[in-house]
């Protein structure tokens, strides 16, 4: 453009850009492991260690590459070089104003999930989707059949006492047309963790999808025979259609009873304690300082006080975390405080742009790893347009106490059945999760006695071993586990390959040099 090369990726992460400097010059990828095998980066420890924090990291360290010297370029900014090779990054998305009663918000929402669903739909090509039972993927089933797609769909009956999810699936699957649904018992399924011991081409970077991978790889290919080229997944939608009760700090200021009422919903349905909701509507105080006191809190559990924080999840290392570990994390975040704006000078409004970014860098992740099951995974809630459109809507009506995702329900009124959008209950699989570690207890020992975290200092070996052999006496809930062993799965995975499959030089015998794959 003008003589200048501009690259960008998504709004909200679901396609992502990294850059590198080589010898002066600015390079960029859409693969950070690209860019750090070809600048021989090494991996930065204290961003590593970062990713054994639950529930999530905040920004700007959820968006870091791995490798020292690779840079992300911030979603909803684009990279430009000029000629004379001058790199800087622009903003090219902002968001739009929080404003639209929930009718006209609903309404947008409805055209964008439409028009997104429409796109992954060809004439004579069977869709795969998941069909959970709850509302995000039964949405994109009904929207899938509205746009003419012949369907197969996956649902998983989980093990827990009083799962509802395979009854609302069925209930869904009798009203669709042109549908074959696929149902999986859990003891049809691998059990959960299953191929710990399993080395694998690694991710971008270290994730929980460990715990359901050889699950998806199962129904994966049950898809396939069927004849799915695309597989349409639900994820997001709980980061899109409900905003944190972060909004409640601005509303205090706007609405006071509201904001009051609202509060007192939240207190007795979520157990917030007096403090949190008081420093909820009162104290958000500033972005660096918020980020700064978090890293003086990364032994506190974060789930012993319930509640929300005002400018989103706080950050907290498990228990088996060295004190290195620790050290380190706390560093970048204080050193994330000297010089890092928040996403919005709202707090509600930053805690749920965030949370949509965490929704994009997860929708990444899972498209990366299907590829590698031949069928790859699109999550339409994670587009831009989608999360867009969640974004123009009042918070305090479509996050609060007495309704389940009313947005959405909204927006999808006349095409899901009611049966469906008024569910007020929500599944888990617990059993199944405690079941597959107890399946897998001696992979679990074994990591444990040759863990690549101890070694490399972030972790306690013995306080790990408690960990894995006995997951009951955690406190701080599964993220912690999943988290720690997709940790020490991606460096087990990455000393496995030490250089990504795509970069390769392929040597033929009757070839004078080998072939370059790197210009690709």
């Amino acid at each position: 453009m003008d003589g200048h090369m501009y690259v960008r990726g998504s709004a909200f992460g679901a396609r992502r850009l990294y850059r590198a400097t080589v010898e002066g010059l600015t390079v960029c990828a859409d693969r950070a492991r690209t860019l750090a095998h070809l600048t021989d980066a090494v991996l930065d420890p204290a961003r590593v260690a970062a990713r054994l924090a639950a529930p999530c990291l905040p920004h700007p360290l959820a968006d870091a590459a791995m490798w020292t010297g690779v840079e992300t370029v911030e979603p909803g900014h684009a990279l430009r070089v000029a000629p004379d090779g001058r790199a800087y990054t622009t903003v090219w998305w902002r968001p739009p104003p929080a404003h639209l009663p929930m009718a006209d918000a609903a309404g947008l929402l409805r055209e964008a999930l439409q028009a997104a669903v429409a796109l992954r739909v060809r004439p004579g090509r069977v869709l795969a989707a998941d069909l959970s039972g709850g509302m995000d993927s039964t949405s994109l089933c009904f929207l899938a059949a509205e746009a003419g797609a012949d369907l197969v769909t996956s649902t998983q009956h989980w093990n827990s006492p009083g799962n509802q999810d395979h009854h609302y699936a069925r209930f869904a699957a009798d009203r669709l047309p042109r549908v074959e649904p696929l149902v999986f018992t859990s003891a049809d399924l691998p059990a959960c963790f299953t191929g710990l011991d399993e080395r694998r081409e690694p991710l971008e970077e270290p994730s929980g999808l460990l715990r359901d991978r050889a699950r998806h790889c199962h129904t994966a290919g049950a898809l396939r025979a069927r004849g799915a080229e695309l597989r349409l997944s639900g994820h997001g939608g709980d980061h899109a259609v409900e905003p944190p009760a972060a909004y409640l700090h601005t509303l205090w200021r706007r609405s006071p009873l509201t904001a009051l009422r609202v509060t007192n919903g939240f207190r007795a349905r979520g157990r917030w304690s007096l403090p949190a909701a008081a420093r909820m509507l009162l104290g958000a105080g500033s972005y660096p300082a918020w980020l700064t006191g978090a890293a003086a809190r990364l032994r506190e559990c974060a789930w012993t006080n319930p509640g929300p924080d005002s400018w989103g999840p706080r950050p907290a290392l498990p228990p088996w975390a060295s004190d290195q570990a620790v050290d380190l994390v706390a560093t970048v975040l204080r050193r994330a405080a000297e010089d890092t704006e928040p996403l919005d000078p709202d707090p509600g409004r930053h805690a749920w742009l965030h949370q949509m970014r965490e929704a994009g860098r997860g929708a990444a992740l899972l498209h990366e790893a299907s590829i590698t099951h031949e069928l790859p995974m699109d999550s339409p809630f994670c587009d831009d347009a989608v999360l867009t459109a969640c974004l123009t809507v009042r918070p305090h009506e479509a996050g609060h106490p007495w309704a389940y995702k009313p947005l959405l329900a909204a927006a999808m009124e006349g095409l899901v059945p009611e049966h469906i959008l008024h569910r007020t209950t929500k599944d888990h699989c617990g059993p199944d999760w405690y079941l597959g570690l107890r399946t897998h207890r001696r992979h679990l020992s074994d990591i444990a006695d040759t863990s690549h975290l101890a070694a490399a200092g972030l972790a306690d070996q013995e306080l790990l071993r408690r960990a894995l052999i006995s997951p009951d006496l955690n406190t701080g809930g599964a993220p912690e586990v999943e988290n720690t062993l997709g940790a020490e799965a991606w460096l087990r995975d990455l000393a496995a390959h030490p250089a990504p499959a795509h970069l390769v030089h392929l040597h033929h015998p009757h070839e004078e040099h080998p072939v370059d794959t790197t210009a690709h």
